[in-house]
């Protein structure tokens, strides 16, 4: 049994604000059919006051199966008004951009009745009040009616205790009205049916109880009912709107209002195509920028040597010229550059350090060995001597150890290309070169010849192959691809004289046939593009892993052990001091330390991570035993790099102005909307949707708009890319400059979204704070 208490009170007029009198009781009982009568056209009691009453809850006017509702919270009052109380209201109040069966299951998504739940009764209501084949219609296709029936349907659908009826027959004509009081009276032999009306006649012959209110007082009650005191047994579901149901009901508002909601969505996209055509072209640049200065990179890497110059050293702050004063006396001090030679202690400790780099940062690293290779080769069926260098075989041995000392020292002009740490993430060679002959290395005995641009190869390496020609002459590539040498071991390439030196052995065929290490020149390769920077010198090429393993096999041989006991060379005879004594046992393969290490970082900002892992070397030792590399391209590096970032900060800062100005034009555009919908919003109080419903309703809205905003900005600046990079390549000759990267344009969504859901929200506030009834009286 529901028992309401002090649920109506009566209302003094004055404009829209209502006061209730004090010491005014009425209370119900199930299935009754009670009609609130006011003198007619007194405008002094109305549905309004009923949802007004409902909402006073400060001085516990309602008592509910049992319970007071004094403690009640405004969460609380919404709760009751949707699970126990369905409105039907003069004017139907029917949200117009929904269509009969979305209005009829709308209370029941604040209920959060599951879907297919609602669906079958909503459909189970709008059979009960005869509008079944109507479902998909809008209320602006239905009569007056049919548009009451399905407002009773709506109060009906989640089987309310009570039913408030505002005048549900004035804005009908008579035969209509009789139909839904009919309706109306069938219902209340299951609930509660509370009328407000001022028509006595209809009073008289449809309710079974008629309370009179005159000059804010209840004159006559014809059948007052005194309630019995019971348990608390009261209990309540809360409410709450999915952000599910908030967005689909969003999105159907807007797509009433298509051509509008693209133009807001145009205006506010406006920032968003700045910003991203802006980036896009940043980004094109940066890669033009990568690609040119990558080519650099290929030649001048990070390079470790056995002797460096100390640019920190170098560096060191200087006294400005205007601060140095006629003093009267000069200053000595040592040469800058001799100051800041640096003898780096290159260790296997180190190289292991070296070969832990990530190749996320550098997946290519070069360790430049001196070890000799014993090459032999067939020259016209004879065994010859030959070698992988383009020295000049006719010049002088100093004069072949001083160019090979000074390409040692440029870093550059190597015969070992780099070993590649992950494969799958591609190997130098491929990277810069491109096949013209053959196939890629795959083994360590695998070679490769490097040629220019033109296919042109320095004519002493091709002599110190054994091939007989003059200048300008043209070998064909099937007699190189496929040449064959053999490495012979040092036991087998030396002999010991009895003085305790040794000497080559005299060449001869069967040296050659007997050599276990068979190289091969599998192809021939040059430079991908005139403007590549090469690494490698024209010549042969071969890997890392063949000179370690050469090393390997050489590492315990006779010669290797004598030089290893004396200070004089066993070549020579000549008095070693301790650094060219390190320089012969790394050429006889006595070492496999190697001489240099060239890393190759993977673009410009690993470069900084490569450098900051091998500071981390450095940190915390002595100076002398620090190693320094020389990084070539480091102020380049830092200037464009730093440049083009500072360019694009400040333009995406003026463009983000634009952002701003979007975001103050949603939030009026969203109060605008509040504005037209204000009588939605009581519509939806009166259902029992909390403030944070609306606010989400409202909210909903322009999250809709700005990721619309958003994706149309982005689409826009991507359509933009096409004219700027056809103006730019007739300006620069750079082709497909402007680049949106996928990345920047997702960000970009979000921050549209964002700025767009804070532009709205102030106003989803305002609308959330609306009073019920003041809402339901606008027009």
């Amino acid at each position: 049994m529901l028992k309401l208490k002090h649920i109506f009170k009566s209302y003094k007029v004055g404009d829209n604000v209502t006061h209730a009198l004090d010491d005014v009781t009425i209370a119900f009982r199930d299935q009754e059919f009670v009609a609130i009568l006011g003198p007619s056209g007194s405008g002094k009691t109305t549905m309004l006051n009923v949802i007004d009453g409902l909402d006073r809850y400060d001085k516990g006017d309602l008592v509910i199966n049992g319970k007071s509702t004094k403690n009640f919270k405004e969460v609380d009052w919404d709760a009751y008004r949707n699970n126990s109380v369905g409105f039907i209201f003069q004017n139907y109040n029917l949200i117009p951009h929904l269509s009969i069966i979305a209005n009829v299951e709308l209370g029941m998504n604040l209920s959060g009745v599951p879907k297919k739940e609602r669906h079958n009764k909503a459909i189970a209501a709008l059979t009960q009040v005869g509008l079944k084949e109507h479902i998909n219609k809008r209320p602006n296709q239905l009569s007056g009616g049919q548009m009451q029936r399905v407002a009773i349907a709506r109060a009906i659908a989640n089987d309310p205790d009570i039913l408030l009826c505002d005048e549900p027959t004035g804005a009908l004509d008579t035969e209509t009205s009789v139909q839904i009081m009919e309706l109306i009276k069938k219902l209340s032999k299951d609930r509660l049916i509370i009328m407000v009306t001022h028509n006595p006649e209809l009073a008289e012959k449809y309710t079974t109880r008629i309370v009179n209110f005159q000059d804010g007082k209840i004159r006559h009650d014809s059948a007052p009912f005194e309630p019995e005191k019971e348990d608390d047994n009261f209990n309540l579901k809360r409410t709450k709107m999915s952000y599910w149901n908030a967005i689909k009901l969003s999105f159907t508002n807007i797509m009433t209002k298509k051509g509008r909601t693209i133009l807001t969505a145009f205006a506010s996209s406006i920032g968003i195509i700045s910003i991203a055509v802006v980036l896009a072209i940043s980004n094109g640049f940066q890669k033009q920028i990568n690609t040119t200065m990558s080519k650099a990179l290929a030649k001048y890497p990070i390079s470790i040597t056995q002797t460096a110059t100390d640019m920190t050293a170098m560096d060191e702050r200087k006294e400005s010229d205007k601060n140095v004063k006629n003093r009267g006396y000069v200053t000595a001090k040592k040469d800058e550059a001799e100051q800041a030679q640096h003898t780096n202690k290159i260790t296997q400790k180190y190289v292991d350090y070296i070969k832990k780099i990530s190749p996320n940062y550098a997946n290519n690293i070069s360790y430049q060995g001196s070890v000799n290779l014993n090459l032999l080769s067939l020259v016209k069926g004879k065994a010859e001597r030959v070698q992988f260098s383009n020295n000049d075989p006719d010049q002088s041995a100093s004069m072949t150890q001083m160019r090979a000392q000074a390409m040692s020292s440029m870093g550059i002009g190597s015969s070992v290309f780099p070993t590649t740490l992950n494969k799958n993430k591609g190997s130098f060679l491929k990277q810069n070169y491109q096949m013209l002959s053959g196939s890629w290395p795959t083994k360590a005995t695998d070679l490769v010849l490097v040629t220019d641009n033109k296919n042109t190869v320095n004519i002493n390496a091709l002599k110190n192959l054994g091939f007989d020609i003059d200048d300008k002459a043209q070998v064909k590539f099937n007699k190189l691809v496929g040449k064959e040498f053999r490495v012979v071991a040092n036991n087998d390439y030396y002999q010991e004289l009895p003085t305790g030196m040794f000497v080559p052995k005299k060449i001869n065929k069967a040296m050659y046939n007997g050599a276990k290490t068979k190289l091969k020149l599998v192809g021939v390769i040059r430079p991908k593009n005139e403007d590549s920077m090469a690494l490698l010198s024209t010549g042969i090429t071969y890997s890392d892993k063949l000179s370690q393993q050469i090393i390997k096999d050489n590492k315990n041989s006779a010669i290797v052990k004598a030089q290893k006991k004396s200070n004089h060379s066993v070549l020579t005879n000549q008095k070693l001091n301790a650094n060219e004594k390190k320089a012969t046992m790394q050429a006889l393969g006595g070492t496999g330390i190697p001489s240099g290490i060239m890393i190759y970082p993977n673009s410009f900002d690993d470069k900084d991570k490569v450098l900051d892992y091998l500071d981390k070397w450095n940190k915390g030792k002595k100076k002398a035993d620090k190693i320094v590399y020389t990084d070539m391209s480091s102020a380049v590096t830092t200037m464009t790099g730093g440049l083009l970032s500072g360019i694009t900060t400040i333009l995406v800062a003026f463009a983000a102005i634009s952002l701003i100005t979007s975001m103050i034009m949603i939030g009026i555009l969203t109060y605008t909307s509040v504005l037209e919908r204000t009588k939605e919003i009581g519509v939806l109080k009166a259902l029992g949707a909390r403030k944070k419903d609306i606010t989400r309703v409202f909210d909903a809205e322009t999250f809709i708009l700005g990721i619309f905003s958003g994706i149309l900005g982005v689409f826009i600046a991507y359509l933009l890319t096409f004219p700027i990079n056809s103006i730019i390549y007739k300006l620069t000759d750079l082709a497909n400059v402007a680049q949106l990267d996928p990345m920047a344009a997702i960000i970009l969504i979000i921050i549209s979204t964002i700025l767009t859901l804070l532009g709205g929200h102030i106003p989803a506030r305002m609308a959330a704070k609306k009073d019920a009834a003041i809402a339901l009286r606008s027009e």
